[in-house]
């Protein structure tokens, strides 16, 4: 019941090459592998008076509030604020799963 069937000739091992010897040699296009190519990094810092005009007028401050006023990505936003808080400029009052809530410490 519902054996292997044959496939037609033009469909069985397009990707490889038979030798004269009979050996079987990778197909044209595997052969040509070059370097890979790397990725560019890109390093976007916000500067901390930049940052600070970002949220200064804010009374809860999260990652993305930051991000959009600053117009970084959530990335870098999330660096910047996680700085603020090493240095006591903000701390964490709320949010949950990774959507904290941060406000600023009075001075």
């Amino acid at each position: 019941m519902g054996g292997n069937k044959n496939k037609p000739a033009g469909k069985q091992d397009k990707g490889t090459i038979t030798g004269p010897a009979g050996e079987i040699k990778p197909a044209a296009k595997e052969e040509k592998k070059g370097k890979p190519q790397q990725k560019a990094k890109l390093a976007v810092i916000l500067e901390e008076p930049a940052g600070m005009k970002a949220i200064s007028n804010m009374k809860a401050i999260t990652i993305q509030s930051v991000a959009k006023s600053a117009n970084v990505k959530i990335s870098v936003a999330n660096a910047f604020v996680k700085s603020l808080e090493a240095k006591g400029l903000v701390r964490k009052v709320g949010g949950y799963s990774g959507h904290r809530v941060y406000e600023k410490v009075k001075q």
